[in-house]
């Protein structure tokens, strides 16, 4: 049968001890300094923004509504971070943004499309969610290294 007791737990104090960030070296406890340049793009800036770039643009279309979306959005931000200037990333909101969905006959979300020289590089557009290794591989196949 068991008992019913009452249990204490303390927390022992950290005075005297090593700081965390001390703890582990190359770590000053300040995240990076290279912030992410994934912006969303209209319809207006998409001649400015994808098509007159001077690198290869990575398109992400997407929808606030879309859960593998909402999945697919931080590795977005990484991959900007990762390829740090040699790919610009760029996203696109499906539900108010109609005419690009047309135009590259985006059916499924998210769709990835690269493009390069002001042109959809042909076979590059994606749709589904996506993990970190195949974005690598997917980014490799058009082209596009870090």
């Amino acid at each position: 049968m068991l008992s019913a007791r009452t249990v204490s737990h303390t927390v022992p104090s950290r005075a005297g001890r090593t700081p965390f960030t001390s703890a582990r070296p190359g770590f000053n406890g300040r995240q990076s300094t290279h912030v992410a340049r994934v912006t969303n793009v209209t319809e207006a800036l998409f001649d400015e923004q994808v098509l007159k770039a001077d690198t290869p643009v990575l398109v992400d279309f997407w929808a606030a509504w879309c859960g593998p979306c909402k999945l697919v959005a931080p590795l977005m931000d990484w991959v900007e971070q990762e390829y740090n200037g040699k790919l610009k990333v760029v996203k696109i909101e499906h539900d108010s943004n109609p005419q690009l969905i047309a135009k590259y006959k985006v059916y499924g979300l998210p769709t990835l499309i690269v493009f390069k020289n002001g042109e959809e590089v042909p076979g590059s557009k994606r749709e589904g969610a996506i993990t970190k290794g195949l974005l690598e591989q997917y980014l490799r196949k058009y082209g596009v290294s870090k």
